[in-house]
């Protein structure tokens, strides 16, 4: 006689033959780690605004200083090829119908006209035949671009010469905030020489 010996199937167990799961990690940052990102932010700040702000400020301030100077030195220019004066003024009406400040303003910074002038007046006059070269409208920075001379209008003749009234014209460029770091000077002589300087090279430039 053959006996039979049955055995049990296998019991399954359903988390022995489950692969385990990895275990989960927590993300995020300590609080040690925050504080050393704030402070790298803080010093990066720090070195990076003050920069920014000069270097806008220089450039702005070197941008209407190079204003004036070029239309100075294209006044020049024009009166000995036109062989007649060319003047520039400070602008009272920087539009339509156009017209100079009366003697002895000192405000560049309002804007000016570049015009030939036929009577030698220094003053526009489209009656008499004066026609606009170039137009300088008021700066919208807060800057201010003056005169203590009172010097409101620079005249060129045939040849080259400025009619000043002065010996030397000195204009004064200061920012908005009266930061001598980035005033600026230009100067002008009989002759029609230009030159400019910077308050950190030169001590009278103030």
């Amino acid at each position: 006689m053959i006996r039979t010996t049955v055995y049990p199937p296998p019991s399954f167990c359903e988390q022995c033959s489950a692969p385990h799961a990895p275990a989960l990690r927590q993300r995020g940052v300590t609080l040690f780690e925050l504080v050393i990102v704030m402070l790298i932010i803080a010093i990066l700040a720090g070195i990076g605004i003050p920069t920014y702000q000069y270097v806008t400020t220089s450039s702005r301030m070197s941008a209407e200083l190079n204003a004036l100077l070029g239309d100075l030195q294209y006044a020049r220019s024009e009166a000995v090829r036109q062989g007649q004066p060319v003047t520039v003024c400070i602008a009272a009406q920087t539009t339509s119908p156009y017209s100079c400040a009366a003697a002895g303003a000192q405000n560049w910074d309002q804007g000016w006209l570049v015009f030939s002038d036929v009577g030698g007046t220094k003053n526009y006059d489209s009656g008499a035949g004066d026609q606009v070269l170039r137009v300088q409208s008021a700066f919208t920075s807060g800057d201010t671009f003056s005169d203590a001379d009172g010097v409101s209008a620079v005249s060129f003749n045939r040849d080259g010469f400025a009619n000043l009234g002065v010996p030397q014209m000195t204009l004064t460029l200061n920012d908005k905030n009266g930061d001598t770091q980035y005033t600026r000077c230009l100067y002008l002589s009989q002759s029609g020489m230009m030159t400019t300087a910077m308050h950190s090279t030169d001590a009278n430039c103030t």
